[in-house]
């Protein structure tokens, strides 16, 4: 399959172009069914002798290129209009019949605030085009309205609130937020991409935008929420999340503050926060990418802290010099294990109020996670003379100064 990518420089569009080279180099293989043969890039570098080249010779299409930000608004006609009308002429012209899918906006829809957008009667207008075009010539078109686009390379300080809230807490920028109620429907990149693998393979999801105030399935429609049908003739990616500003800057300063106080928040698979902790990760300043973190040391070796999460325990590193004992302590109903990972070591416990003691020796050889039973006192020995013993330690709750639930007591 020969792709063409119109608007291929920008966020969609580049994320886009990136991700069908893995397809095509076999480095991505979730899509078996995709096969990309070209990957053809057009965008204002390009000329119109290349367009028509491209389209003469293309089987699939995502027209992504897109006017949102001008100096004058009639350059929002020209850009999302305009072009639009030469990528159909040229497709006409050469009787190529392939799918093509069209990048509009929720904003077409006209619904609510959007009801005098220049932008939006701009897409609007766009997709009136591409429909006719499928009436005119039989090929299948997919129009999307999409809400707002985030996730790595967004371009801040331009069309996207979030993209511009991650790059200046990233890089410890100040952010205004007027109104922090105010939500915000998003549509990640990545889950985005999923989408237009699915429109590639011919089953894009499908549906109709009610007016607001319209029901349907015992849902009263806003007029920019889509209603999944068999032969919508829209067409929408399900998977969107919603937030509010202050939801979202929230978590984004939660973020910043890893580092430092080594919290990691919750992020289940698939959530919002999940996938906003990748998008603000892309931001780093290249000084921020690695952190010094607080090793305790002492003749004995060392001990630090390597990450703390809010309902998944914490981990630490261990390491103990040849020769040296440390633990020698119980706990009521905190639990651990331990894995070493480099040298030779013994590690102890006995059941307290017994003489009971179980035994594990270790090896980064041969890598195991041992259990530190709850009401067992608990050591690990170095038995090397000449190396050190690194040992990974896992707790399965934050440690708490307050309520250390820790005893010393020699195994």
């Amino acid at each position: 399959m020969k792709i063409l990518v119109t608007g291929a420089a920008g966020f969609v569009g580049k994320n886009l172009v990136e991700n069908l080279k893995n397809i095509r180099d076999n480095k991505n293989r979730t899509r078996p069914a995709v096969r990309v043969e070209e990957i053809y890039e057009y965008d204002m570098e390009n000329t119109p002798d290349d367009l028509d080249r491209f389209c003469a010779d293309c089987d699939f299409v995502f027209n992504l290129a897109g006017v949102n930000r001008p100096k004058d608004p009639k350059e929002f006609k020209e850009g999302n209009y305009g072009f639009a009308s030469t990528l159909l002429n040229a497709l006409k012209r050469h009787g190529n019949k392939c799918p093509v899918m069209l990048s509009s906006s929720l904003q077409a829809t006209l619904a609510g605030r959007f009801g005098t957008s220049e932008y939006g009667l701009s897409k609007r207008d766009g997709e009136e085009l591409f429909f006719h075009y499928a009436a005119e010539t039989g090929a299948s078109v997919y129009v999307y309205r999409f809400p707002n686009l985030v996730g790595k390379w967004v371009r801040p300080n331009y069309n996207s609130a979030v993209g511009t809230f991650c790059n200046n807490i990233a890089n410890d920028l100040p952010i205004t937020v007027n109104d922090p109620g105010v939500e915000l429907e998003m549509l990640f990149i990545d889950d985005l991409l999923e989408e237009m693998y699915d429109a590639l393979e011919g089953h894009p999801h499908r549906a109709e935008y009610p007016k607001c105030g319209e029901t349907a399935d015992g849902i009263e429609y806003d007029g920019l929420t889509p209603r999944a049908c068999e032969n919508g003739r829209y067409c929408y990616a399900p998977v969107t999340h919603k937030a509010s500003l202050g939801r979202i800057v929230e978590l984004l300063h939660s973020f910043h503050d890893q580092p430092k106080n080594l919290v990691m928040p919750r992020i289940a698979p698939g959530s919002f926060e999940k996938k906003l902790y990748s998008m603000y990760l892309s931001y780093l300043p290249k000084e921020k990418a690695a952190f010094d973190l607080r090793m305790n040391c002492d003749e004995r070796g060392s001990f630090t802290e390597l990450l703390k999460t809010a309902d998944h325990g914490q981990f630490s590193v261990n390491i103990s010099k040849p020769g040296i004992t440390k633990g020698q302590h119980w706990h009521n109903s905190k639990w651990e294990f331990f894995i070493v990972v480099a040298g030779h070591g013994l590690i102890q416990e006995r059941r307290i109020g017994t003489d009971e003691v179980i035994e594990f020796e270790v090896s980064g050889d041969r890598i195991q996670a041992v259990h530190m039973l709850p009401g067992y006192t608990h050591n690990i020995i170095n038995l090397s003379e000449t190396e050190n013993l690194v040992t990974v330690m896992w707790a399965n709750e934050m440690f708490d100064p307050k309520r250390p639930d820790t005893f010393f007591e020699p195994v």
